[in-house]
């Protein structure tokens, strides 16, 4: 029998070579650690990205690009919005790894300043990498005659990762003091903001952004009570989903709370922005099936294959996250000159849209990798050369070792990559 074509081979080699390598990865990865929580996260980010390219909509009309959304023409996609508005899960996660990070640095006596300096280092490194290339974008983009309607458009998108990072940062820091917090407390706050606002219609105009804050904290409270071992049973985690669930359906149906969870162009009033009680409640429910999904996790990330493809998210979540959006920017700006693409530069209005839309994900994906490469350095940060890893293969592996050495130093890497 002849032998297979090299062409031939080299699809199975590589497919073999993936294969080792999650293996590796697999076997790299202390029996102790909970990869719920980095498939959790992995699903959280995907999630938000993917929502995000399927609802973001730019529209070129009268020389300018302009944010539209398919949730505004077809209200009948308003389901992708409870799919992909994950951002609860985020804090969940988010509460859960700080809180354990923070006790482990108490148990090894490092200062609480220490511990928020190394997570914030992570945190923050990225963002400036993100601020300088549209500072340098807009400059050029302004020289070259851009319209300043186009301009704040791709500005606004681009940047719009930062308000969640802001909100992370402040709940980092203030871990110490809310991580014992019973989340009803937020909870409470948030339903009388929303009372103020639209039932009695008192207050200033910036009191729904208080909700910015108590709102997040709701399920960050809930992460942080995982962490700290606090039961979290099966029947908890249903009153969560379900009484979160019917909260949400209430509000909606008869307190007329906007049925998206995300925002929509036009509408009077947005979920997000700030959060109302509907975006909390739904978020309750997120993190009640989240904890219900736990043990279903666990056994799917012990295949080596699945695992390795969560890690792969998890080591790069805060590039994925801030760059996505610019993903999406540079293909759309791109392709500017080849006239009004489907699903690109088109009015969001119809089903040709949204089926178009689909075929540009895997070309936003490339872009996003492309943005990956270039900048998940930094939020890896600068790793010091250790003795008697010289070699190539040495280096690869000595990277997953000191990705997933022991639990209580995971629990603080692992912490700092939300």
């Amino acid at each position: 029998m002849a032998e297979p074509a090299p062409r031939a081979r080299a699809p199975r080699r590589a497919l073999h070579a993936i294969r080792r390598g999650a293996r590796r990865v697999d076997a790299a990865t202390p029996a102790s650690r909970d990869r719920a929580v980095d498939a959790l996260r992995a699903f959280a980010i995907l999630g938000v990205v993917l929502g995000h390219w399927l609802v973001t909509a730019l529209v070129a009309e009268d020389g300018a690009l302009h944010t539209a959304s398919p949730l505004q023409h077809l209200p009948r996609l308003t389901p992708l919005s409870w799919a992909f508005q994950t951002l609860a899960v985020f804090f969940l996660v988010g509460g859960h790894v700080a809180t354990r990070g923070l006790v482990s640095a108490r148990a090894r006596g490092v200062p609480y300043g220490v511990w928020l300096r190394t997570r914030l280092t992570r945190l923050l490194r990225p963002v400036a990498a993100l601020l300088g290339l549209w500072a340098a974008a807009a400059t050029v983009l302004l020289l070259s005659g851009t319209s300043l309607v186009t301009l704040h458009t791709l500005v606004k998108l681009a940047l719009s990762p930062l308000w969640f990072l802001l909100v992370l940062v402040t709940l980092t820091a203030a871990t110490p003091l809310v991580a014992r917090l019973h989340p009803l407390w937020p909870l409470a706050v948030v339903l009388h903001v929303d009372v103020l606002r639209f039932g009695l219609h008192l207050g200033p105009s910036w009191l729904g952004w208080v909700n910015l804050a108590a709102g997040w904290l709701v399920p960050y409270t809930l992460g942080a009570a995982w962490a700290r071992g606090e039961p979290v049973t099966r029947r908890a985690a249903w009153t969560l989903l379900l009484g979160g669930t019917a909260a949400t359906v209430a509000l909606v149906l008869w307190a007329g709370y906007p049925a998206s969870m995300v925002g929509v162009p036009g509408a009077a009033v947005s979920n997000l922005g700030p959060p109302t009680l509907a975006a909390v409640t739904f978020g309750v429910a997120q993190c009640g099936l989240a904890l219900l999904l736990r043990d279903r996790l666990r056994s799917v990330m012990r295949r080596p294959s699945a695992w390795a493809g969560v890690a792969l998210v998890n080591l790069s979540a805060m590039t994925v996250f801030l760059w996505h959006q610019t993903a999406l920017l540079v293909t759309t700006v791109a392709t500017l000159p080849a006239g009004r693409l489907p699903g690109l530069h088109t009015l969001p209005d119809g089903a040709a849209w949204v089926a178009a839309r689909l075929l540009w994900l895997p070309v936003f994906a490339l872009v996003l990798g492309v943005c990956r490469t270039a900048f998940h350095s930094l939020e890896e940060g600068a790793r010091r050369p250790r003795p008697g890893r010289g070699t190539p293969g040495a280096r690869r592996r000595s990277r997953v070792v000191r990705v997933h050495r022991d639990t209580d130093r995971e629990a603080a890497r692992v912490g700092r990559r939300v």
